[in-house]
């Protein structure tokens, strides 16, 4: 079994920063790929950036170059840096990890962040 605990959510102005952590109950380099979704009201939920254990990551086009995933095995914690942020990254953000084990894939969620980006 994984439980993921997620944290960092918040309020902030547009151009400000915020940083989302998740920590594992196992060590996260068991988990094969993490990464954080997001869904807006209205809308279907989206993947946002992804991190596989051997620390290959991914991005949504909308995110690239202003947030940043990445994985620390020795906290068994996976954070994501957002900054720049605009209107329109205001959603509930998701912690996933996918565990590869006994010939399946098991996916894992945390309880989701809301983040509110607005003046």
């Amino acid at each position: 079994q994984v439980q993921l605990v997620e944290s960092g959510g918040g309020l902030v102005q547009p151009g400000g920063s915020l940083r989302l952590s998740c920590a594992a109950s196992v060590t996260i380099f068991s988990i094969n790929v993490m990464g954080w979704y997001r869904q807006a009201p209205g809308e279907e939920r989206e993947v946002v950036a992804t991190i596989t254990s051997r620390g290959t990551t991914n991005y949504a086009d909308s995110v690239k170059g202003r947030f940043t995933i990445s994985r620390d095995d020795s906290k068994d914690t996976m954070y994501l840096q957002m900054n720049f942020l605009k209107t329109e990254d205001t959603a509930v953000y998701y912690c996933k990890g996918t565990r590869v084990v006994g010939g399946g894939q098991y996916a894992y969620w945390g309880q989701g962040n809301q983040v509110t980006v607005s003046s």
